[in-house]
């Protein structure tokens, strides 16, 4: 992904490379344009990470390369500030009511909890899918018997890059990664969020949104 300038911001970072550090002011002077004209563009270069800027001293050029900002902006978004809702069951959660909820949450995958939302295991679509061409009724099989029990499940925390947990969901094909936090006492993981391949779609659209110019 590239941010693209558009010409007059070209001409901007420019100026500031050869001249820099460079007032708004001066800038606006070379331009021919007023200070407030260019207010917006000075503010996208330097929230994108190509200008920075000193009080009493102006603009100069920060010599980082469309890679490398886009580098650092992965870097500042973490898994707080994107999880979403985890959606739970609890561990004698029939397979049938569980099959129910997944269709009326319109989610991909399930978290099986234990008292105070401790993660005990997590149930996919495969899951569901293989337990109901079996013979047993689904209203009898509790969903313990199926899912996927820890330490066996990939998670991740609330500090995590939020691209480290897209390595995860890549490398380890799955499409659902639940935010959990260690309780107080040691025994157990509580869950607190859920990080899915559509949340990291989402996050890289509106990255991409928001540094287009």
């Amino acid at each position: 992904m590239t941010i693209e300038l558009t010409n007059r911001q070209e001409l901007i970072l420019k100026i500031v490379q050869e001249e820099g550090p460079i007032t708004g002011e001066q800038i606006a002077e070379k331009l021919n344009l007023t200070r407030a004209t260019l207010r917006p563009d000075l503010s996208i270069l330097t929230m994108a990470g190509y200008l920075e800027a000193r009080p009493r001293v102006g603009y100069y050029y920060s010599g980082k390369k469309g890679n490398q900002l886009l580098k650092e902006m992965l870097n500042k978004m973490t898994v707080k500030d994107y999880k979403a809702v985890p959606v739970v069951i609890k561990e004698d959660t029939s397979v049938y009511d569980a099959i129910v909820t997944m269709f009326l949450e319109d989610v991909g995958t399930l978290y099986v909890v234990k008292e105070r939302g401790t993660l005990a295991g997590i149930v996919s679509r495969k899951d569901l899918l293989k337990a109901a061409i079996g013979k047993q009724s689904l209203q009898d099989l509790p969903i313990s018997v199926i899912m996927t029990r820890m330490p066996n499940i990939i998670t991740c925390q609330i500090d995590d890059l939020l691209i480290e947990a897209a390595n995860k969901l890549i490398q380890y094909q799955i499409d659902s990664i639940p935010v959990v936090k260690p309780l107080d006492n040691g025994e157990g993981l509580e869950v607190i969020g859920r990080i899915t391949k559509t949340t990291i779609a989402k996050a890289f659209v509106e990255l991409g949104k928001e540094k287009e110019v």
